[in-house]
């Protein structure tokens, strides 16, 4: 316990700069403290306050990147709060969850709601995906100053108002129908399949905003079909929710390790449990807008030809622009530098044009193989920067480096006469410094080019 009622596992008072990630407001600090410390042991270092006026005083001065309000005990207080720290959150875009049984259909000033008590590794999944749908809605907004500043203004990403499609997998149970029934009534699509092998039909075929499954008399096959999901391009994004029958045993941790998104037990009702399928649902269709609208730059006419991605004078314009909204909005803004390595063994395919003929695809794979609000940039014929907000240095080196192995793992034609080649990619990484000029954190990253190990 901290005087003024601020608590937390990971802070430490002598520390002139604690890396407070997530901040708690409730009266009953005991009651949210096992989420506090799980998730803690999961990075996400937080704060626990009982106030309103502490949490105003730590939102403004960490870089919070998300707020949890306890909401049973009041509310309508809960609501005004949250309303008021997200405000107080801006320029950055806040996520702000509730801690409770909140239904928030009609309401703005809750992104989502935790049951309590609730998991610690359910909590860190929620956070994780609001905070890059924020980053990603951020970025969407740079790029269309950005464009327009080129002289091509992006048309306007509406939203989806059209219902929400859940998907239902599993045996026709009593209590499953009457989740399904009730999502139905509130106006959602519900889409049955009785076995997985229907199920991924489906998925493969329509898209969904949510997927509940029913655990029956086992949950190995429920667990299956979500790790399944977690492990496709496409699917990975869609929440999932798994249906727990009476008198069913399972490790909650293992669950939500396993790409699970909720657990309804046999306590929850229909409508509760319709409401947090519907409200992770809403969620999803979110993002799903974020990204398409992020994909559509690249229909701007303003970016490289062969690769698709963005300009020398494009690039750093965009530069210039998200470095001062991270300064602003206090994020981290990591750029790094990706160089192709001229090897002696290349030079007969550069000079017979084959690694000209292979740049493309090359570029093209960076830019595939990057955050969706990441931004890549072809700065030469064989000179790439990447550009990630809300990246520390070592989660960006991690993610050029990814980039650069997939791409030495890959063969490119060489004609008829000669073996395909494959490419190298020195990787330069720099994080940028309080005060520093984003082209000077570029030069920084060029200065550090290495080949990556392994």
């Amino acid at each position: 316990m901290q005087g003024g009622g601020v608590q937390s596992g990971a802070w430490n008072a002598a520390q002139a700069e604690p890396a407070i990630r997530v901040l708690i407001l409730s009266r009953d600090e005991w009651a949210v403290a096992p989420l506090a410390d799980g998730l803690d042991r999961l990075g996400w270092r937080t704060a626990v306050t009982r106030t309103l006026m502490g949490a105003l005083n730590l939102l403004a001065a960490h870089p919070v990147e998300a707020v949890l309000v306890e909401a049973d005990a009041s509310p309508a207080e809960a609501f005004a709060q949250a309303a008021r720290l997200r405000a107080e959150g801006q320029p950055r875009r806040l996520p702000v969850l509730a801690l409770g049984h909140l239904h928030l259909q009609s309401s703005a000033a809750f992104d989502l709601a935790l049951p309590l008590p609730a998991h610690p590794a359910q909590a860190a999944l929620r956070l994780e995906a609001l905070v890059r749908a924020s980053v990603a809605e951020e970025e969407v907004e740079l790029r269309a100053q950005t464009f327009a500043e080129h002289g091509r203004p992006l048309a306007r990403s509406e939203a989806d108002h059209s219902p929400l499609r859940l998907l239902a997998i599993g045996e026709p149970a009593p209590r499953f129908l009457a989740l399904s029934k009730v999502a139905a009534e509130a106006g959602a699509v519900v889409t049955g399949a009785f076995t997985p092998y229907t199920a991924f039909d489906y998925l493969h075929e329509r898209a969904f905003d949510a997927v509940v499954l029913w655990a029956g008399e086992t949950h190995a096959e429920a667990l299956s079909i979500a790790s399944g999901m977690r492990r496709n391009t496409r699917l990975y994004h869609i929440p999932t929710l798994l249906c727990v029958r009476e008198g069913a045993s399972i490790d909650p941790g293992q669950a939500f390790d396993r790409g699970l998104s909720d657990v309804l037990g046999p306590e929850v009702s229909a409508e509760t449990a319709a409401e947090r399928a519907l409200s992770l649902a809403r969620t999803c269709r979110r993002e799903t807008v974020v990204r398409r609208a992020l994909e559509e730059t690249r229909a701007s006419g303003l970016m490289d030809g062969d690769t698709g991605l963005f300009t020398r004078a494009l690039f750093a314009s965009h530069l210039a622009r998200t470095a001062a909204a991270c300064e602003a909005r206090r994020r981290a803004l990591s750029v790094a530098i990706l160089r192709v390595v001229d090897r002696p063994d290349l030079a007969e395919a550069r000079r017979e044009g084959w690694l000209d003929r292979a740049m493309p695809q090359i570029g093209s794979m960076v830019g595939r193989l990057v955050r969706a609000h990441d931004t890549a940039a072809r700065l030469s014929p064989d000179l790439f920067a990447l550009l990630m907000p809300h990246a520390t240095r070592p989660a960006a080196q991690a993610a050029a480096e990814r980039i650069a192995a997939v791409i030495a793992c890959t063969a490119f034609d060489a004609g008829r006469e000669r073996g395909p080649f494959t490419i190298d990619l020195d990787v330069g990484v720099a994080t940028l410094r309080p005060g520093e000029h984003a082209a000077a954190a570029l030069e920084r990253a060029a200065g550090g080019l290495i080949r990556p190990a392994g």
